[in-house]
């Protein structure tokens, strides 16, 4: 079923990029709709403290992402629940598919999709999967207090990772394929020194083991050697990337090698009056602040977008 109405701006996401759009688009009387995708607030909502946010000295990344987003409601954005499967982008107005079989139309379009952790896929991972085997460290790591934790990754999330888990456990190792950390200084050298993190490089999971209800080891093996060491483990949490949100875009807009929407003049995306923000195009940064200043420009070139054609 398609919605008849005709909207002036349809944000696709409602991460840090796709709500500061709105607040943008709001405040500037594009009467923007949000279609929240199939995790409101993205990515912020499994983490923890946040401390590099302007103006906030910590912060829980749920409570920064509610708070956006009731700044954007406060203007008057429109929420809606859903996923898009499939966008028109071949005439104007563009057309948005959800999933719930409802169709939207607008004259422009921000895609804000973000992007989705890697998983490794080895085997024992998807048996085990919410079965001591997840992402997400800030969800799940309460449920291991003093039990052997692993951390899978060398960037920036990997760290946060086992400095979240310090909370709960002392028992913590790190995998990481490489010989060093990719993250950054500071967040490297909260791990490095911890006397009760050990960490073992130029290795990474290749099997998941355990005992049918829950993960009890992962066998690590050394990519220099090829030799393979049982790890006995209560939870496992990967760290290790990112794939962009972008399947239902692929076909209408470019879209480099790894997936992530091609962007010029910052935002915009090969399609006239389709604009990109955040994790959905950024493969460099992919941080919050980032996301959000994107929103931005995509809100503003919206903006001007808007005024030329209506």
């Amino acid at each position: 079923m398609e919605n008849k109405d005709i909207y002036k701006l349809l944000i696709i996401g409602s991460g840090p990029a796709g709500l500061t759009a709105a607040v943008y688009a709001a405040r500037a009387n594009l009467e923007p709709i949000i279609i929240d995708g199939q995790e409101p607030g993205g990515q912020l909502m499994k983490t923890s403290y946040v401390e590099n946010w302007p103006g906030e000295k910590s912060i829980l990344g749920p409570r920064l992402m509610t708070e956006i987003r009731d700044h954007a409601k406060h203007f008057g954005t429109q929420f809606v629940a859903g996923m898009v499967t499939n966008v028109d982008f071949s005439q104007k107005p563009y057309t948005v598919f959800l999933d719930n079989n409802t169709a939207l139309r607008a004259h422009c379009i921000i895609i804000a999709t973000g992007a989705t952790p890697k998983r490794l896929n080895v085997p024992g991972e998807s048996d085990y999967w919410g079965k001591g085997v997840t992402t997400c460290a800030v969800c799940d790591g309460a449920f291991y207090p003093d039990k052997n934790v692993l951390v899978i990754g060398g960037g920036d999330t990997a760290m946060e990772d086992a400095s979240f888990l310090k909370k709960f456990t002392k028992k913590i190792t790190i995998v990481h394929i490489l010989d060093k950390f990719t993250a950054s200084h500071a967040m490297q050298q909260r791990v490095i020194n911890d006397p009760d993190i050990t960490i073992i490089y130029n290795s990474t999971v290749t099997e998941f083991t355990g005992d049918g209800s829950h993960v009890t080891g992962a066998v690590v093996t050394n990519q220099e050697t090829g030799e393979k060491t049982q790890l006995p483990i209560d939870a496992a949490f990967i760290a290790i990337g990112l794939n962009p949100n972008t399947d239902a875009f692929k076909s209408h807009v470019q879209c480099n090698k790894w997936g992530f929407i091609e962007v010029h003049n910052n935002v915009y995306t090969s399609v006239e009056g389709v604009f990109a923000a955040g994790d959905v195009h950024d493969y460099r940064y992919r941080q919050a602040i980032t996301s959000a200043a994107a929103g931005c420009m995509a809100a503003l070139d919206a903006e001007r977008y808007l005024s030329e054609i209506l």
